[in-house]
């Protein structure tokens, strides 16, 4: 749904004391136990953010548990749209402290950061006051009581909504659109959130948001409040998809959460299979029979669809596997992010298997990725791997209300009788008709067998060599146009990253620049055909390479160093999660690297 924005964004923010730092940004964490409600708060601050003209990310985070125990909501807000959380934050509000310590190194304060505790006498961890930010105490617990019927999370909601500078009417309109009980219990939380509201007026000192320099003179552009996740189903059903088969795992599940009625509003349909090897082989089959398919896994559920995508590589069967990458291995960190399944991605099938291989570079890109992903899929006959991620799956962005774009019908099929028809043809291009089964005079068998061009099993080197020739050419000659990868700046040197390291990345190198660095930046979509040819002239005048990746083995830089002939001496900053890669980190590390040729510690 189109949210509503507002230009004046500052009505509150400039009652704020003169003596109060400003931001380019405000960062804000809510953190509490289970069933304290942080992530209803802070998604309910993340759309009144919206209604208020702002642009905004909220990152969720929790302990080892999938659910229950502590969790955190972080946010940043500002007046360009967000890709990446700042260096630190702002404010910490805990409605209680049980566990929160967990997160310490996920939440550096600000020196003049604050921290307010949920309890009158209970201690604020030091942890978290290490870097002299001040301490408050409000009883919040005992405040909610005042209010019956009230929750303690939207009083926290009044509470930083305030402090961020946000107008009663965007708070109070967020809550209203989100309730769905009873009036009565409206009215008792539209009283906390009033009441945090007030209590915020009562602190000084806290920064406040810098005013844009330039306030727009149109109306600004409908904006949405989306996570990664949806904006990957969304994207899929824009390109097309009209059958989902999947098992539940963190953290894909939300995709297939919201595929599930919006498939059925468009005449498709998602089924739950019992493991992820019958999902993938159901989406193939469905797939055969002419329905655009795909599934949503994390990498364990990858890993154990390695022989079925196989199958739809020899097949030549489209499908599209949306892997929201977690930390591993095995069971490895399933709430954590990490960009640790690249190489099993580009690399991972039995023999030689060409397959496409995206990555988008942002939550607003995840629904323009997977909408390209089944493009490509449908129209080189071959298996798409999307490499989305925890960071981006699952957190909410406020993006611009992406264009309109019509869906593209599935390309070269086999009409009926048609003469002397061979299903896996040797095309100049590589594609060849694929038959909708039931079509007359088109039959033919799909398996996993090597065949000849008539779809019958052979063993024969000509067969074999033939078909290699066929599945590798058809991906290698496709146009893919300019959305292979984002290239900015120019420069002796150039920065080349993807997925989700992509926000921290672009914003160290915007704040580089400003301090006289010149850096080109790389920002790749398309992983898998590797466009040589593209690259050379991406890096036209580079001397050196620096490759950006969230993974202990340097699985990007590894991958380009074997794959092209990367000019000077390619070094990488690496580094795996569950901390996000931060700017001002990859900031000094981009400005070092810029006065020597190689930086200390690379991988080897």
């Amino acid at each position: 749904m189109d949210i509503p924005t507002r230009p004046d964004t500052q009505a509150r923010a400039a009652a704020a004391p003169a003596a109060a730092a400003t931001r380019s940004s405000l960062s804000i964490a809510i953190a509490g136990s289970g069933g304290s409600g942080v992530m209803t708060a802070g998604t309910l601050l993340l759309d009144a953010a919206a209604r208020a003209g702002l642009y905004g990310l909220m990152v969720r985070t929790s302990g080892p548990q999938i659910r229950g125990g502590e969790a955190a909501a972080l946010l940043r807000l500002g007046h360009e749209p967000m890709e990446s959380l700042d260096d630190r934050f702002d404010l910490l509000l805990a409605i209680d402290w049980l566990n929160v310590h967990r997160f310490a190194d996920e939440i550096p304060l600000h020196p003049d950061g604050l921290v307010i505790g949920g309890a009158e006498g209970d201690p604020v961890p030091p942890v978290f006051l290490a870097s002299g930010a001040r301490a408050l105490s409000l009883p919040l617990k005992k405040m909610a009581k005042a209010v019956p019927g009230s929750w303690i999370n939207m009083l926290a909601l009044g509470l930083t909504g305030a402090l961020a500078g946000l107008a009663a009417d965007a708070l109070e309109a967020a809550l209203r659109h989100s309730w769905k009980r009873s009036e009565s219990a409206l009215d008792a939380n539209l009283k906390a959130l009033r009441a945090g509201m007030d209590a915020a007026a009562d602190i000084g000192g806290f920064p406040r948001l810098a005013r844009p320099r330039e306030l727009p003179t149109q109306p600004p552009r409908p904006r949405w409040q989306i996570s990664g996740n949806e904006a990957a189903g969304f994207g899929a059903v824009r390109g097309g998809i009209r059958f989902v088969a999947a098992y539940p795992i963190t953290p894909a599940t939300e995709l297939l959460e919201w595929m599930a009625p919006a498939l059925a509003q468009v005449g498709g349909s998602l089924l739950q299979a019992e493991d992820e090897l019958a999902s993938i082989n159901m989406v193939i089959g469905a797939s055969y029979g002419g329905v655009p398919a795909l599934t949503a896994t994390s990498g364990p559920g990858l890993a154990l669809m390695t022989e079925s995508i196989g199958l739809a590589v020899a097949s030549e069967v489209p499908i599209v596997v949306v892997d929201v990458m977690r930390g591993g291995p095995s069971t490895g960190i399933p709430a954590k992010s990490e960009q640790s399944d690249l190489s099993y991605a580009v690399s991972g099938l039995h023999g030689d298997a060409p397959r496409l291989v995206l990555a988008p570079r942002s939550i607003s890109d995840c629904l323009d990725t997977t909408a390209w992903a089944v493009e490509l899929a449908e129209a080189l006959q071959a298996p798409a791997i999307v490499l989305s991620d925890q960071f981006m799956g699952q957190s909410r962005a406020i993006i611009d209300r992406p264009a309109s774009e019509p869906v593209a019908p599935r390309r070269l099929t086999a009409a009926a009788h048609t003469p002397d028809y061979k299903r896996y043809r040797d095309t100049p291009s590589g594609v060849s008709p694929m038959a909708i089964p039931g079509t007359p005079g088109v039959e033919y068998t799909a398996d996993g067998l090597e065949h000849s061009e008539s779809a019958l099993p052979s063993s024969q080197a000509h067969d074999h060599r033939l078909q290699l020739d066929k599945r590798a050419r058809k991906l290698m000659l496709h146009d893919y146009g300019s959305r292979w990868a984002d290239i900015d700046g120019a420069g002796a040197r150039a920065i080349i990253t993807f997925g989700s390291a992509s926000g921290p990345v672009g914003e160290a190198v915007r704040r580089a620049r400003q301090s006289g660095v010149q850096v080109r930046l790389l920002v790749l979509r398309l992983l898998a055909p590797l466009q040589a040819a593209a690259f050379d002239l991406a890096l036209a005048g580079v001397e050196q390479v620096m490759v950006v990746e969230q993974n202990h083995g340097a699985q990007l830089l590894r991958y380009l160093r074997g794959m092209l002939d990367l000019p000077g001496r390619p070094t990488g900053f690496n580094r795996p999660g569950p901390l996000p890669l931060r700017p001002a980190e990859l900031c000094a590390v981009i400005t070092a690297w810029s006065g020597h040729s190689t930086l200390q510690g690379e991988p080897a």
